[in-house]
C-alpha cells in the first residue's frame, strides 16, 4: 500500500486523504495545530457547484447543508445614509445553481470527522525536512521519528512549510493584492440571527453576523493599504495591534467590536495575497489548494478550489498508480485552467468588494439591490461577464468511481 504524507488538516488535506483512502492508498496527515484547536473559528467561506458535488460524493451533503450559515439578509450601511437591505438567498441563486456558505471551522470539523477513522492524523507536529531520492521521500518531523513516504503533499495553506522546504522562500511566489482580512468571534450583543450588518467606507468594509451553532457573532474586517504592513502570520498580538491601528477613530459599531478583540481565541488575520507558482510538483513532492495556488483570501473562491484540486489530485494518482509522477503531471494539467481563471478574479473582486472611492461607497449598495431584482438568468449573465460565473461553470469533474478499492 503506497504511503502518502499530507501536511495540513484544514480543507484540501482531509479531502485528499478521504479520496486517497478510497483508492487504496495509506494517507497520513500531519497538522501543526493541536487537536483541541482544530476546527475552531474561521470566516464564512463558499462552496460552489463542483465543491458541493464532491462533498456530496463523500456522503456529507446533509451535514454540509445543516451547517450552512443561514444568513438571509445583508444590511449595507454608510455614514449619513439609510441602510440598504439585500436578500442573500436571491443573490446566491443568481450566482450558482449550487452554493453553500459555511464557516471554515465548521467545514474543517466535518471533513475531519469524515476521515478520522481511516486516516492517521498527527496533530501538534510539523515537517522539519524533506529528502527526495527519486524512489521515495525521507521526512523528519519536529516531534515524531523520521519516516519514509512514497509521496509528500503540501496542503498547508498560503504559508506552506512544504512549499518553503522544496520550492523556496514564500516571498518569491507572493502577489499581494493590496488588502487585509481580519476575523474573530465575539458575544452576539447585537441580537443578530439571520442578518449580517456591514458598513462601507473608502478602503474599508466591516461586517458582523450571527453564528447559529454557537450563539456568538463573528466580526469581519476588510481593508486596503498602499503598502504591506509587514506582519508575521504567527504573531497574533502584533496582528491585533495592526487591526486596531487601521480602525482607530472609525465610527459605526467598530469600537464595540474591537472591545472583544483581546479575548478572541480564534483570531485570524492575513494579507489578501495570491500564490503564483506555475508548477505544483517537484519530484515526489506536490502542492494542493492554497499552498500551491492561493487565489487570495476572501476574493478568489479558494475553499472551493481547494476541494476540487484535492479531489482531482487523488483521482489522478489513483489512475496512474504504478507511475505516481505521471499522476502528479496529469493533476497539474487537469486543474491549470481553473487555477488561472481563479487567479484573474481576485484583483477584480478586491476592487468591487472594498470601495476605493466615495463614488463606490455610494453606488455599491444600490447596484447590489438592483442586481438581485433582475431575473436569475440575467444575474448569471452579469456574474459571467465579471469572470466569476465563468470559473464556477467551467469545472467539469472527472469521474474516478471505477478506481475505488475500499467499501
Amino acid at each position: 500500500m503506497q504511503k502518502v504524507l499530507i501536511s495540513g488538516a484544514s480543507v484540501a488535506g482531509p479531502v485528499l486523504a478521504y479520496w486517497l483512502r478510497q483508492y487504496g492508498f495509506r494517507p497520513t496527515v500531519v497538522e501543526r495545530t493541536s487537536a483541541g484547536r482544530h476546527g475552531l473559528g474561521g470566516h464564512a467561506v463558499d462552496l460552489f457547484a463542483a465543491a458541493v458535488e464532491i462533498t456530496a460524493r463523500m456522503g456529507l451533503a446533509d451535514r454540509i447543508h445543516e451547517a450552512r450559515t443561514r444568513t438571509r439578509w445583508l444590511s449595507m450601511e454608510r455614514y449619513g445614509k439609510p441602510p440598504v437591505d439585500v436578500d442573500l438567498d436571491k443573490l446566491s441563486a443568481g450566482l450558482s445553481d449550487q452554493h453553500v456558505e459555511i464557516l471554515r471551522g465548521e467545514l474543517t470539523s466535518i471533513l475531519y470527522d469524515a476521515t478520522r477513522a481511516g486516516v492517521d492524523y498527527r496533530f501538534g507536529d510539523s515537517i522539519a525536512s524533506l529528502h527526495d531520492d527519486g524512489d521515495g521521500v525521507d521526512v523528519t518531523f519536529e516531534q515524531a521519528p523520521p519516516e519514509r513516504f512514497d509521496l509528500v503533499i503540501g496542503a498547508d495553506g498560503m504559508h506552506s512549510t512544504v512549499r518553503r522546504l522544496v520550492f523556496g522562500p514564500e516571498q518569491q511566489f507572493r502577489r499581494p493584492l493590496g488588502g487585509y482580512l481580519g476575523v474573530y468571534s465575539l458575544p452576539n450583543s447585537f441580537g443578530l440571527d439571520n442578518r449580517m450588518l456591514t458598513h462601507l467606507s473608502v478602503d474599508r468594509l466591516v461586517g458582523v453576523y450571527g453564528v447559529h451553532q454557537t450563539g456568538q457573532a463573528r466580526a469581519t474586517f476588510l481593508f486596503r493599504t498602499k503598502e504591506e504592513l509587514g506582519d508575521d502570520h504567527r504573531d497574533k498580538e502584533r496582528q491585533k495591534q495592526l487591526l486596531r491601528d487601521q480602525f482607530r477613530g472609525h465610527g459605526w459599531k467598530v469600537p464595540q467590536l474591537l472591545e472583544h478583540l483581546d479575548a478572541a481565541d480564534d483570531f485570524y488575520f492575513d494579507s489578501i495575497t495570491q500564490i503564483t507558482l506555475e508548477d505544483w510538483h517537484r519530484g515526489r513532492v506536490a502542492l494542493v489548494g492554497d499552498a500551491g495556488f492561493c487565489p487570495g483570501p476572501a476574493v478568489g473562491g479558494g475553499t472551493s478550489l481547494a476541494v476540487v484540486s484535492a479531489y482531482v489530485l487523488a483521482g489522478e494518482l489513483a489512475a496512474a498508480r504504478s507511475d505516481l509522477l505521471s499522476g502528479l503531471r496529469n493533476y497539474q494539467r487537469q486543474v491549470r485552467d481553473v487555477v488561472q481563471q481563479s487567479r484573474r478574479i481576485g484583483p477584480k473582486l478586491m476592487r468591487s468588494i472594498i470601495p476605493a472611492s466615495p463614488t463606490a461607497v455610494r453606488l455599491t449598495p444600490a447596484a447590489t439591490a438592483v442586481l438581485i431584482r433582475l431575473p436569475e438568468r440575467v444575474q448569471r449573465f452579469v456574474w459571467a461577464r465579471s469572470g466569476f460565473g465563468k470559473v464556477l461553470s467551467s469545472v467539469q469533474l472527472p469521474d474516478y468511481r471505477d478506481l475505488v478499492r475500499t467499501p
